[in-house]
């Protein structure tokens, strides 16, 4: 039941949240979302010093979630 516009107005949200936590000095990044359409799943990636300040960010921006897990990015 998710639309373009529902994962666009959070997109927005997660940018500009972290627009203003950066302003704040907090150092949390927005970096991208994946949707996966057959699962109705997005997935978003952020940069931050912890993943409560990830769980802030959205909690504030009012952005549903089921969880916020930590991984490793292993780009060459």
């Amino acid at each position: 039941g998710v639309t373009m516009d529902a994962l666009a107005q959070a997109q927005r949200a997660a940018i500009d949240t972290a627009a203003t936590y950066q302003a704040q000095g907090r150092d949390v990044r927005y970096i991208r979302s994946t949707f996966v359409p057959g699962e109705s799943h997005c997935m978003c990636l952020f940069e931050a010093p912890s993943a409560q300040d990830v769980s802030d960010l959205n909690d504030e921006a009012q952005i549903p979630y089921t969880r916020v897990t930590e991984v490793m990015d292993l780009t060459p």
